[in-house]
């Protein structure tokens, strides 16, 4: 190929990802780079190349063209090829390629081989189901994986799922002085067997509800009272909102709680917890 094909191809690859069509441009940077692999910007061909492949889901053929890239760039100063390769890495379970892409990236790694289950640390995800969308808590368990630790009320989602987000913060989450970001949500990598769960209560005190929640979580599962949840805009969910003061604490009197949980565990962690005075449970059912 001569360098003026490449230069017309390369010129149509980018107006093709001005025009979002991913593919087409995916394909103009390969056939360019089947013939300069190696030149000056080529890794940012590649880079441009992977990343379309990511924008269309198509994570194989992102690991495969982010390898490429990836070996091209520096290492240990964040760049971006090495992140994206390893979430596709992550994806394709891929483990020893993503253990080095976080490693290129700047990431130490906690040691051994295999699937990566650190802790990272908490952060936000905002699930999107059929155009419902919820932003819940996870537990990090690598820089682009993490187990959810609230308990949605989106239909089908659940505690301890794990999910796969993106890296580019789409919000801020204050708590108790914590910031953390808000990330969107790639794919479900696995699911969680437990259910989602509701029940009223009545309790005397906020307390006597914060010690159900503490129940639930002592045997690794969920509570949260109805209390903890909030609708926002699209723009205030995208926002900086300090979750400490726009969360109302839990309280006592009669509310609605969410569970995850076996109905035969939860009925029994309830019936111990109601053994305090002043506090009782009724309408235990499948939530939705």
């Amino acid at each position: 190929m001569e360098k003026s094909e490449a230069k017309r191809l390369l010129e149509q690859a980018e107006e093709a990802w001005e025009a979002e069509q991913w593919l087409c441009s995916a394909e103009l940077y390969e056939q360019v780079l089947a013939h300069y692999p190696d030149e000056g910007p080529s890794a940012g061909w590649w880079y441009d190349a992977a990343l379309a492949h990511k924008f269309l889901r198509n994570w194989a053929k992102a690991c495969e063209l982010g390898r490429q890239a990836a070996a091209r760039s520096p290492r240990g100063e964040q760049d971006p090829a090495f992140w994206n390769l390893g979430v596709a890495a992550t994806i394709q379970r891929d483990w020893a390629t993503a253990r080095d892409a976080w490693e290129g990236f700047g990431i130490p790694m906690p040691p051994g081989e295999g699937e990566i289950n650190g802790s990272f640390g908490m952060a936000c995800v905002r699930l999107d189901t059929g155009g419902e969308r919820e932003v819940v808590w996870i537990q990090r368990l690598c820089p682009t994986r993490g187990r959810v630790v609230s308990v949605p009320v989106t239909r089908c989602r659940r505690f301890g799922e794990i999910v796969v987000h993106d890296g580019e913060p789409t919000g801020e989450r204050t708590f108790n002085g914590q910031q953390v970001a808000v990330f969107d949500e790639l794919l479900l990598f696995e699911p969680s067997s437990l259910p989602t769960l509701q029940v009223s209560v009545n309790a005397a005190e906020a307390g006597d509800v914060e010690a159900l929640v503490d129940a639930f979580f002592a045997q690794d599962f969920g509570a949260e009272p109805a209390s903890s949840f909030h609708l926002l805009c699209a723009c205030c969910s995208e926002g900086r909102i300090d979750w400490s003061e726009a969360g109302t604490p839990a309280h006592g009197g009669s509310q609605t709680v969410w569970l995850a949980a076996p109905q035969a565990e939860a009925r029994r962690l309830l019936d111990t917890w109601a053994k305090a005075a002043g506090r009782t449970w009724s309408r235990l059912e499948p939530a939705g």
